[in-house]
């Protein structure tokens, strides 16, 4: 909790510091620190939620995100359709999005079922809201890019379109949810 704490204020610190000075290196170098860091943290601070919690927490996390993606990939691809946001993402499409949907619902039932899980119904709904804000994020991933005339993110992952690419559906998803959790009553969940 002190470590997220930490790390918003010094992002946030660094964006002033660059709005006064009218610095834009330092306001995207604040800014970068909350884009990467915020979601890294949230994912460490989901874990050490009490046993086995924590681990569960995290591992139907990453499913859903993952199904999410090879759902929407694999249908977009074989199904087609019209396009989601043609002027930010070309090939996502609104099969693949739904599909992306239906996946992390399958994820969550899996998960549910592995653990035996008493709240299956509310997992299912909370992992196809995690689903779709991890699809928001990966178009906001898309739209910076283009805003900055960039085709990828980078060059580390060939293929893949650089890092950013392979994480942007934890970009909105990972703070949500650690905060969704951190809220009275989540233990629901």
């Amino acid at each position: 909790d002190i470590a997220v704490g930490v790390l918003v204020a010094v992002a946030l610190a660094f964006i002033v510091v660059a709005a006064v000075r009218l610095d834009g290196v330092g306001f995207w170098a604040g800014l970068g620190l909350l884009y990467v860091g915020l979601p890294a943290l949230s994912i460490a601070w989901m874990r050490t939620l009490a046993e086995p919690r924590g681990a569960i927490v995290v591992l139907w996390f990453f499913l859903v995100i993952w199904a999410t993606d090879i759902a929407a990939y694999f249908a977009g691809r074989a199904i087609g359709g019209p396009k989601l946001a043609p002027a930010i993402s070309p090939k996502k499409t609104w099969s693949g999005a739904i599909a992306g949907l239906l996946g992390a619902a399958l994820a969550s039932i899996a998960v549910a079922h592995a653990f035996a899980l008493p709240s299956a119904l509310a997992l299912v709904a909370v992992g196809v809201l995690v689903s779709a804000l991890g699809q928001l994020g990966d178009l906001m991933e898309s739209l910076l890019k283009r805003v900055f005339g960039q085709k990828d993110s980078g060059h580390l992952i060939p293929g893949h379109g650089g890092v950013l690419d392979r994480i942007d559906s934890y970009i909105l998803t990972a703070p949500a949810v650690a905060f969704a959790l951190a809220l009275p009553g989540a233990g629901a969940i």
